[in-house]
């Protein structure tokens, strides 16, 4: 039962690599591995009558049929899922809606695939030792005699990240308690239990084709004596594909930075999870490192590159424009609430000014700490008619009575801003360049 569904795997697989053109004169690629649209013609079908539809029944019912032999109350998850049940694909809206076939062989390349239906032979294969094992544990391991033994590697995904782990088991799919096998995997011995071995690695990147797929091939071996004692080596290979992990700005879009200020970023990967721990480094400014893909950035320059790395692999480059700091408005307070400049207030009541500095808003949002601004002098005239009648020189800000003592209706307050500063987020405190910003005041 087993063999006739692998077989019938590996007719299908051989007619993938048929719509990719067939294998090359060396017989180890495919001429055309890139082939999207004959895999779906074959797979799919025009009318939704490829060879996928009834593949998907074929094995489903495989699973059934094998639960029959398997321990009571045994049950293996389905071979051939649809979108809504796969519990990656049902998170996307559009992946939700595909059936078996839409969801594995629409827009898949060969190698792709070739991948996937590999897999489902490794998990066929998987299925039935375990089944296997239940049965030798029932009548014995010396009552079960296998007339062939053969190696298989099943994997939990034949598609990796970069930079995560890829992890497979390696066994013999005919085992038998009679049968001790040492293994090996890249040259390297592995612990081997109950007649399998884990092998896991850190996938490495590297040669991504145009849609950031990289096809890597490993190699095991697993040695064992059979009946008569002699000494036998089957050596296992596999494949499996590479994604070229990809990172964000938690923004979603690149946002300017503002020059010699703390900017605030967030690189986010929910495609690494915990294996995500970047650190940066930037030219034409310097990073502040925060943890968890936190950074802050100052720049120094007008343009800024942060340079992203993750366990040692620089995953890409981010070039930020650089904005200068915006200048802040000047606003007059009088008697503790803002003046209308137009209105002007009443010579009698008007006692005390206070000249703020008012960071811009989109500045202010993005950089707080950057964005504390204090008007440090100010002096203050009284003007009746083109007639300078007195002034006063205030700190920002302050009690103008002396003036006000000798205010009339019609007359106008003129104040000339002298000096303006701004403390950044390191306590750092500045001069800002504001002009000749001049504010005047009718009185009423």
């Amino acid at each position: 039962m087993t063999n006739t569904v692998v077989e019938e795997l590996a007719a299908l697989k051989a007619e993938v690599i048929q719509a990719g053109g067939g294998l090359s004169e060396d017989e180890t690629t495919v001429k055309n591995p890139q082939e999207e649209e004959k895999v779906a013609i074959l797979m799919v079908g025009n009318g939704k009558n490829g060879k996928a539809i009834p593949l998907k029944e074929r094995l489903n019912k495989y699973v059934q049929d094998l639960e029959k032999f398997a321990d009571p109350g045994t049950k293996f998850a389905p071979l051939a899922l649809d979108g809504r049940e796969d519990p990656i694909a049902n998170r996307s809206t559009d992946q939700r809606r595909k059936d078996f076939a839409e969801l594995n062989f629409l827009q898949t390349p060969v190698p792709a695939a070739l991948a996937l239906l590999s897999q489902k032979q490794s998990e066929i294969r998987r299925y039935e030792n375990a089944v296997l094992d239940q049965l030798a544990a029932k009548v014995g391991a010396k009552e079960l005699k296998f007339d062939k033994v053969f190696g298989m590697i099943s994997a939990k995904s034949n598609t990796v990240v970069a930079g995560t782990p890829f992890e497979a088991e390696m066994f013999i799919a005919a085992s038998s308690s009679a049968i001790t096998p040492r293994m090996s995997f890249n040259g390297a011995g592995v612990p081997v239990r109950d007649g399998k071995a884990t092998i896991k690695f850190t996938a490495q990147g590297g040669a991504y084709d145009s849609k950031g797929i990289a096809r890597k091939t490993y190699t095991g071996n697993i040695s064992y004596n059979d009946a008569s004692g002699q000494a036998k080596t089957l050596t296992v290979t596999g494949e499996y594909f590479v994604a070229k992990p990809t990172y964000s700005v938690e923004a979603g879009t690149m946002p300017p930075l503002y020059l010699a200020c703390a900017n605030k970023l967030n690189f986010v990967s929910p495609q690494l999870g915990s294996l995500w721990q970047p650190s940066f480094s930037a030219s034409g400014g310097q990073t502040i490192a925060g943890g968890g893909g936190r950074v802050t950035i100052v720049p120094s320059s007008r343009t800024c590159t942060v340079r992203v790395i993750n366990q040692g692999n620089v995953m890409g480059e981010e070039p930020f424009k650089v904005r200068l700091v915006p200048k802040p408005e000047i606003v007059a307070y009088g008697n503790g609430a803002p003046i209308d400049e137009k209105r002007g207030m009443s010579a009698s009541s008007l006692r005390s000014l206070d000249i703020r500095a008012v960071a811009d808003d989109d500045f202010k949002a993005t950089n707080p700490e950057d964005a504390r601004y204090k008007v440090t002098e100010v002096i203050v005239n009284l003007v009746r008619g083109g007639r300078r009648m007195n002034n006063i020189s205030l700190n920002g800000g302050g009690s103008i009575s002396g003036l006000a003592q000798s205010a009339q209706a019609g007359d106008r307050y003129v104040i000339e801003v002298k000096g303006c500063e701004r403390k950044n987020f390191q306590g750092n405190v500045s001069s800002v360049n504001i002009g000749n910003k001049v504010i005047t005041i009718p009185l009423n």
